[in-house]
């Protein structure tokens, strides 16, 4: 888990094929500083992977955000959540990554920005996942906790912190 400095580039590669799941109050404009990522090495590669439509995938990302409580969605501000199959080929074990600018670091001058993005990537999650032997329930905790890593991102909270709360 590391922030990437070449954010320009790494929005460009992640631009093209993801659906958005939620829009959450978007306002327009570019995403600026260096992108969050959520990265977990597989502990055992069976060359297996989970099978789980993107459809299911989608589902699984859209119900962790509903679990999201309303006292912090209302907080949220000008982010969307989108699902990608794969991540950069640079990156294969990405997991999930925030690109924008956290709600910490927003001052006078934010405004009429595109919103941030946090993207949740299907296959190395059900390659992860599937190489522990987790099945389906080791996908939904996976997700969520993917899904709330990145949020907290957009929050201004870093690894660091992520990790001592549990959610590395």
């Amino acid at each position: 888990m590391r922030s990437r400095p070449d954010h320009a580039r790494e929005r460009a590669r992640n631009r093209g094929g993801g659906d958005a799941i939620r829009l959450r109050r978007c306002a327009g404009g570019p995403t600026v500083p260096g992108p969050a990522v959520h990265r977990v090495l597989p502990s055992g590669d069976n060359g297996r992977v989970l099978e789980m439509t993107r459809e299911d995938f989608e589902e699984l990302v859209a119900e962790a955000l509903d679990r999201i409580p309303p006292e912090l969605t209302r907080l949220m501000d000008n982010v969307a959540v989108f699902v990608e199959d794969e991540p950069p080929a640079e990156d294969p074990e990405l997991l999930g990554l925030y690109e924008g600018t956290p709600l910490t670091e927003r001052g006078e001058w934010y405004a009429g920005v595109l919103p941030d993005r946090i993207t949740v990537y299907r296959g190395p999650t059900l390659r992860m996942v599937d190489g522990e032997s987790g099945g389906r329930e080791g996908v939904v905790t996976e997700v969520e906790v993917t899904v709330v890593h990145e949020i907290a991102h957009h929050f201004g909270i870093d690894d660091e912190r992520l990790h001592e709360l549990g959610y590395g």
